[in-house]
């Protein structure tokens, strides 16, 4: 396994990363520190995501027309916390995502405007040990993303009408995917958890601390995670599962 911060692709320093989810608040629970430790090292982020994440919350009270604005404002501020800006919302309806066209399509659009060298994205993959990392949005995400990635975004004869909107092919080099199952990409983000923990408390509309035990849940996953990857016992990482894309 590796433990370093992945900051090169194809031995060139790596510049631009997407990532791409299903939903606001995805990215912070399983890729916070990763993304605080590449903005750290000066690599440029985007997020890319899929749904305004207006299907989740607690609150009956509260008018399902809010929803989405206030996940938008919420997964903004969490994205400044780790040092990230530039946000593409596709606003495809919450909990009824799918890895169709339309869906692929608007990642390539995305993708060809970014041009990351690197995508981050959820696993199309069901996980028979945890039904919250099973999320039908997750995997239609990750899904469409990798459809994207290979042979979409590419392709100059795919989605033709993104050429005509001046967006020329670009293929990715390489992906990571987010998510539990096998994995051989372990980042150390032990000096970003406090950033991570911070933009996880951006979500209040999911009640994301409400127990008040989220950083003890937090260290004992990403400690997990480190002792998997054979880091040391006082250390926190953050894996991935690597494979190369161009």
């Amino acid at each position: 396994m590796s433990d370093d911060l992945g900051l090169e692709v194809n031995a060139a320093p790596l510049e631009r990363v997407l990532v791409v989810t299903a939903h606001p608040d995805d990215v912070d629970f399983t890729a916070a520190g990763t993304v605080a430790a590449w903005t750290a090292a000066g690599v440029s982020v985007s997020y890319c995501i899929c749904t305004d994440g207006d299907a989740g919350g607690f609150d009956r009270e509260l008018p399902r027309a809010e929803m989405a604005g206030i996940r938008r404002t919420e997964q903004t501020e969490a994205a400044k916390v780790l040092g990230v800006t530039d946000l593409h919302w596709l606003a495809f309806p919450d909990g009824a995502l799918e890895a169709n066209l339309d869906l692929r399509r608007a990642i390539s659009r995305v993708i060809r405007t970014v041009r990351p060298q690197r995508v981050l994205c959820e696993s199309p993959e069901r996980s028979w040990q945890s039904v919250y990392a099973s999320h039908p949005d997750h995997l239609a995400a990750g899904e469409a993303t990798l459809c994207a990635v290979y042979p979409d975004a590419r392709n100059p004869f795919a989605f033709p009408e993104l050429l005509a909107d001046g967006l020329e092919p670009h293929a990715v080099a390489e992906v990571w995917i987010m998510g539990p199952g096998e994995s051989d990409r372990v980042v150390d983000v032990t000096d970003h958890l406090e950033r991570k923990l911070e933009a996880l408390r951006c979500h209040v509309s999911q009640e994301t601390d409400r127990d008040g035990h989220l950083e003890e849940r937090m260290r004992a996953w990403m400690g997990s995670n480190a002792s998997a990857g054979g880091l040391a016992a006082d250390r926190l990482a953050e894996s991935f599962r690597y494979f190369a894309t161009a």
